[in-house]
């Protein structure tokens, strides 16, 4: 029993170091990744996943201390842990200082993208302002245009009613003439004595 706890703690521990170095391999990889949020994310998520593979074995090479029979060998594993652990620490916060960093990268291409997005709508709002002027100026136009037109037939309208209402009169004064020569004929073919 001895002999099979003595392997698997020998695996453990090659794990662990295969582990430590994949992680250490990774967190370089983040650092010097200059591409894309996507590549950045899935970098991340591998050293995710070698962490907790890490701490599994961490945690298995725990238990295998724990049941050592001899306390030299047991507290030696358990330092050994310790130091694991240690070392595991400061790579979360390194996980931690990636997962921060993919944040606000991430925090910055949306500010970004936001800030393009409000250009691009400011630079429609000035389009529609500049087309909005052009059509407010050719009305404004086309309006002093008409005012004149309106003017202009205001003016033809009031002389054809003062001519109109000459017209009527004199329309009136002839017929009133054409009425009083008929009376005065018919008045002297009828009555000759009056």
């Amino acid at each position: 029993m001895a002999a099979s706890q003595d392997v698997h703690v020998r695996i453990c521990n090659q794990e662990i170091v295969k582990f430590d170095l994949e992680v250490k391999a990774l967190i370089q990889d983040i650092r010097d990744c200059s591409g894309p949020l996507s590549a950045l994310s899935e970098l991340n998520s591998k050293v995710k996943e070698k962490l907790q593979q890490l701490r599994h074995r961490i945690q298995e090479l725990e238990q295998s201390a724990k049941e050592q029979d001899k306390e030299s060998e047991k507290q030696l594993l358990l330092q050994e842990v310790e130091n694991h652990k240690k070392q595991m620490l400061r790579k979360t916060t390194k996980e931690s200082l990636a997962q921060t960093s993919s944040a606000i990268t991430e925090s910055l291409m949306g500010i970004s993208r936001m800030m393009s997005q409000q250009v691009q709508q400011s630079e429609e709002a000035m389009h529609t302002l500049v087309n909005s002027s052009r059509t407010i100026l050719d009305a404004n136009e086309e309006f002093k245009s008409m005012s004149g037109t309106i003017q202009l037939g205001r003016k033809l309208i009031t002389k054809y009613n003062r001519r109109e209402l000459t017209d009527k009169l004199l329309i009136f004064l002839a017929l009133a003439l054409f009425l009083a020569t008929v009376l005065y004929i018919v008045k002297k073919r009828l009555f000759p004595f009056l």
